[in-house]
């Protein structure tokens, strides 16, 4: 779909040697080479995380920018570990690029922590306001910008889509990454939805694989079960250990990602990333071209989807109902 293959992506992110001579080349003619760091809460072999970049460098080379050219990029795999995210935070900033395109709240806040100069675009960030990322998202007014990808109200269309395709549950976990706030928002909201569903949701904590195992398992020991998975690093980190899990006992899932899904899981709505990281190479273009972030307004998602897997729903053994065929852009059959 986006004309460049996913083993391509890591090629081009990591910074294949031959083609930085290119680079020194571009500076003969002429051209300056500018450089954009790139900072990810997922590892290389990450289901997702290289399409995604893979619609930003597209987005930019539709602007004119070309790698080798006219453009150079450093990438760092952060994963989910807080301290590494520091670590490559830190490196990044010091190779002074012109603009760092950087995934979520939880590599955000420590490349503010470090730099209030160099500019930041998000492609992805929940509640940048409240996170302290930015004054406010008609005039961000820092040094960085970009897009939400989730907004809380969302977690609330979770719990009623879930209901929706699975009208038994009375009972919800929701996984939550509890070290950050969007987490302990997003149940917030549940708790809110939960009696006009009739439903009861209890926090499960994804701390390591084994704090996950053991709560959904205990869990899922009483009957009319159901999983909203709420969306994190640490969330990506385990994702098979949760499709798993879900099948293992099973639980009617749903979940905040796309790639859950031709994995095994039953059912995701969110938005569409291969669009923000899109819009985020604009963004970046503009900050290039000499506008500032602190100008530029934060943008909530338009476009949404919704991906459902019928074998996993057969599976469970449920009639999935006419308006949620409706609602779905991809059925895996």
């Amino acid at each position: 779909m986006l004309g460049i293959r996913r083993r391509e992506f890591i090629t081009l992110l990591g910074g294949a040697a031959a083609a930085w001579p290119l680079a020194a080349r571009a500076q003969q003619y002429g051209d300056r080479v500018r450089r954009i760091g790139v900072l990810l809460s997922s590892t290389a072999d990450d289901a997702e995380s290289p399409v995604w970049v893979g619609a930003f460098l597209q987005g930019l080379a539709l602007l004119g920018w070309t790698l080798g050219r006219n453009l150079r990029i450093e990438t760092r795999w952060a994963g989910a570990n807080a301290a590494d995210i520091r670590n490559h935070a830190a490196e990044l900033v010091a190779l002074a690029p012109d603009v760092i395109l950087a995934h979520g709240t939880s590599t955000v806040t420590p490349l503010l922590q470090v730099t209030r100069t160099v500019p930041i675009v998000f492609p992805v960030v929940t509640d940048p306001v409240g996170a302290g990322l930015v004054q406010s998202l008609a005039r961000p007014g820092g040094n960085a910008t970009g897009f939400m990808g989730y907004e809380y109200s969302l977690s609330a269309k979770w719990l009623e889509l879930l209901k929706q395709i699975a009208p038994e549950v009375t009972r919800v976990a929701v996984l939550r990454d509890a070290s950050q706030g969007s987490g302990t928002n997003y149940f917030a909201v549940m708790q809110a939805m939960a009696p006009l569903l009739k439903v009861e949701v209890s926090p499960v904590n994804t701390g390591d694989a084994g704090e996950i195992e053991r709560a959904v398992t205990a869990f899922a020991h009483a009957p009319n079960g159901g999983l909203v998975v709420t969306p994190s690093p640490l969330v990506r980190l385990h994702r098979n250990l949760i499709v798993t899990l879900a099948a293992r006992h099973q639980l009617a899932a749903v979940y905040p990602y796309r790639y859950f899904v031709p994995a095994g899981g039953l059912i995701f709505y969110g938005p569409d990333y291969i669009d923000l990281y899109g819009k985020a190479a604009g963004y970046v273009d503009r900050i290039l071209k000499g506008e500032k972030p602190a100008d530029l307004p934060v943008q909530a998602p338009v476009k949404y989807e919704t991906v459902l897997n019928l074998k996993t729903a057969k599976a469970l053994g449920l009639q999935v109902p006419p308006s949620v065929f409706a609602r779905a852009d991809e059925v895996i059959e």
